[in-house]
């Protein structure tokens, strides 16, 4: 690989991927130790002409965090978020009700207390590298805490009565749903019913990703039933699943259909600011076109981020 994808990213990535969103991204403050805090990673995406990203964490919402940056640094949209785990009851639509009076545009389906994200709940094996969120709830496990998985589903692989009704808030407010950490037939069955409860915009988040694992027939079954299909940088940098997979679903699926998103902010991992061009620059090096980096970047990060459109 050359320079631009190893190491810093092209001059040409960077200007494609200007007036973009990361819409995924673990910064500080947060229970567990990141690369960089949120109102400075907002002076960074100034700097660079990125118009902002979504705050994501496995434990609290971050909607006032975020009006706290964007009141810091007016120039970058920094984005509110909620994640249904354990920390905040679950399926819980109080919870997304309060989240959504505050500002938060997008809803996380389970991630870390998903039934099938298992890291954080099973000890990991002698050679295993654990997420940080994994160690942290493994110490919460040896201090007695319990962290009970979070279904979505009956028996008969049909929403709880709770998901609906978290889909109901979802809905009535215009929170974009993303689908977590759930496994296949969890994602098919939230999906289509999110449609049907009204919710206007679905991400399908890294569907690459282990716990997720979706074919490309699956993925394309998704795009057709409405939703965006979320590439995320760690996803293939950490080994997750290989680039030729990660460039192959993308290809394969269409940039109309999918999303670019880093899921960076662990301190091992590039600057998040870096991330959506070092993706531009392995896109561009696998025969992408620029339109195509610039409607996964820019064009579906926007419309998800609910911005205007860049002006031609």
């Amino acid at each position: 690989m050359s320079d631009a994808v190893d190491g810093a990213p092209s001059d040409r990535a960077r200007e494609l991927v200007r007036g973009g969103f990361d819409l995924h991204v673990h910064v500080g403050p947060d229970v567990i130790a990141r690369r960089i805090d949120d109102v400075s990673l907002a002076r960074r995406f100034r700097e660079l002409g990125l118009a902002g990203f979504a705050l994501k964490s496995h434990y609290v919402p971050t909607a006032e965090r975020a009006a706290v940056v964007r009141a810091a640094v007016p120039e970058v949209e920094a984005i509110g978020a909620i994640a249904l785990n354990r920390a905040v009851g679950g399926l819980n639509p109080l919870a997304v009700e309060i989240a959504a009076r505050e500002g938060a545009r997008i809803l996380w389906l389970p991630t870390v207390d998903a039934p099938g994200e298992t890291a954080g709940r099973m000890p990991p094996r002698p050679d295993a590298k654990v997420p940080p969120w994994a160690v942290m709830q493994q110490e919460l496990l040896g201090m007695g805490m319990a962290i009970e998985p979070v279904p979505v589903l009956d028996d008969r692989g049909r929403p709880l009565e709770e998901a609906c009704a978290v889909l109901e808030v979802a809905a009535r407010h215009d929170i974009v749903l993303a689908t977590g950490h759930l496994g296949r037939d969890e994602i098919f069955a939230m999906v289509d019913a999110a449609f049907q409860q009204g919710v206007r915009q679905v991400v399908v988040t890294h569907p690459e990703f282990p716990s997720q694992n979706l074919s490309i027939e699956d993925q394309r079954e998704l795009a057709s039933r409405g939703a965006l299909l979320e590439r995320c940088f760690t996803t293939p940098y950490t080994g997750k699943c290989s680039w030729e997979r990660w460039l192959g679903a993308t290809r394969a699926v269409g940039a109309e259909n999918s999303i670019l998103s880093t899921d960076l902010g662990q301190r091992g991992n590039p600057p998040v600011e870096d991330g959506l061009a070092l993706m531009a620059d392995r896109l561009l090096l696998a025969g992408f076109s620029e339109a195509d980096v610039r409607t996964m970047a820019v064009e579906n990060t926007r419309r998800v981020a609910g911005a205007a459109p860049v002006a031609a």
